[in-house]
């Protein structure tokens, strides 16, 4: 049991020793390659890596370069978007110099035994390093104590959306890079050349986005434990509305112009067909079955397109599932079309059932039909004549209270002007009614035909004025 703990006890105290050895080059075994290093045998002598370069004085300068690989999806569901990046940060570290004009490329384990910048990408859902076949990381270090720290990252980022617009909108996301634990007075993050640092975001071809603009900027956390260095690359994403032209705008459209179809179909005719129909009960003719095929076609089309724009609006929304809280662009658009789609059935079933029943009233009767509409006319004759008797005798009796004041009783005459009052009144509610009336239902579809391609025009015209330049 002792011997067991000894060696234990002996192994410990030997590996860290074999560590500095294998870096520092200072074992027999190496000796002939520390001789093409002069100085560099006593490298890493007495060095910390849990201590910062400049320990206690000046902050350490962290220049960083990237690299954009790829983005391999980006998610308006989820708000996000995932990219490989190959990170480069260098700076300075006194501690490493040596003597000579080369640099020197480490194996990556190496890096567990320097010291390294804690830096982390800001918003970051899930991030990785790739490790086949190895651990995709570079070190290089220069004879002046410059080190080139270089990682291939894959990182899934959080990037508001305003998908008010979708899908002609241009999205802004940033990739952000910040210390962990060093404040501003222990590191000072900076970019190596400005925007030219960036590289590769103008040579990505992406599905659905274009990279318009990318520019970079440095700034600063502010927290409660102090102000951490921040590297911001920010780039704007513009949607390529074409594949939504094709696969929404133009079947909606083509949708609404099939609705109005109706209205050239013949009103006229229908009623006729139908009037014939109720007069030859009993000898249904071509004319009839014609008449309700024609309304039937009408009404199966006008309810097909409304289930089709219906389909459409459901298509458009599933891709979208967890964004319905926003109204888009593309659902207002759906939504004028399905309202005109729907105007256009209401429409049609307003003028035939207003010529439906103008038909009515003047259907044809047979036989002793006529004797009662003989008499019905006469009726009517008398009944306008008993009106013009009546109302020249209202104006002889006005007249006469006009003349005889005196004799007049003014309940009377207050009981004849609340009903000359009342009947003003519903004249002016039979004309404004009049009004909304459907006098000739064929000028409906003739008004129709103008006034819904006109007003569709128009709708478009303002919503692609608002959507494209405001």
């Amino acid at each position: 049991m002792f011997c067991r703990y000894f060696c234990f006890f002996s192994l410990c105290l030997f590996l860290p020793i074999q560590r500095r050895c294998s870096l520092g080059h200072v074992s027999n075994l190496q000796s002939s390659d520390t001789r093409s290093l002069p100085g560099f045998e006593n490298l890493t002598m007495g060095y910390n890596k849990y201590l910062r370069p400049y320990f206690g004085g000046d902050p350490v300068q962290i220049a960083m370069t990237l690299d954009v690989a790829s983005i391999s999806s980006i998610s308006e569901s989820d708000m996000d978007y995932t990219a490989t990046i190959y990170l480069q940060q260098r700076w300075t570290d006194p501690r490493l110099v040596f003597h000579g004009n080369k640099s020197f490329s480490l194996d990556a384990r190496l890096v567990e035994l320097l010291w390294v910048p804690d830096t982390y990408i800001v918003e970051s859902k899930r991030s990785f390093l790739h490790d086949v076949t190895v651990g995709n990381r570079l070190i290089r270090l220069f004879s002046n104590g410059t080190i080139l720290y270089a990682l291939r990252i894959t990182t899934t980022v959080a990037c508001n959306m305003d998908l008010s617009k979708y899908p002609m909108d241009t999205q802004t996301c940033r990739l952000q890079l910040e210390s962990w634990g060093y404040d501003e007075n222990d590191v000072v993050f900076t970019w190596l050349r400005g925007n030219d640092s960036v590289h590769g975001l103008e040579k990505l071809q992406l599905s659905q986005y274009t990279v318009e603009h990318y520019y970079t900027l440095v700034s600063k956390s502010q927290m409660e434990t102090g102000n951490y260095p921040r590297l911001i690359l920010q780039f704007e994403l513009r949607r390529n509305v074409l594949y939504f032209i094709l696969e929404t705008y133009v079947p909606s459209t083509l949708l609404v112009m099939l609705s109005w179809v109706s209205f050239w179909i013949t009103l006229d005719s229908v009623p006729a067909r139908t009037c014939i129909e109720h007069v030859q009960k009993d000898r249904p003719s071509f004319s009839s079955v014609s008449a309700r095929e024609g309304l039937s076609f009408s009404a199966f089309q006008g309810v097909t397109t409304v289930l089709s724009m219906t389909t459409l609006m459901i298509g458009s929304r599933s891709s979208l599932s967890k964004t319905n809280c926003f109204i888009k662009a593309i659902d207002v658009y759906l939504g004028i079309c399905f309202s005109f789609i729907f105007g256009a059935l209401v429409e049609y079933a307003m003028a035939h059932y207003s010529s439906s029943q103008k038909c009515g009233a003047k259907a044809p009767q047979e036989g002793p039909a006529n004797e009662l509409t003989k008499e019905m006319r006469e009726v009517n004759i008398t009944n306008v004549l008993n009106s013009s008797i009546t109302s020249y005798k209202q104006k002889i009796s006005f007249t006469s209270i006009e003349i005889s004041s005196d004799n007049v009783n003014r309940s009377d005459l207050t009981m004849k002007t609340h009903e000359k009052i009342k009947c003003v009144l519903r004249n002016k509610m039979h004309r404004i009614i009049g009004y909304f009336t459907i006098q000739n239902p064929s000028n409906v579809d003739h008004y129709s035909k103008l006034l819904f391609p006109l007003f569709f025009l128009l709708v478009n015209v303002f919503y692609w004025a608002y959507y494209l330049y405001f």
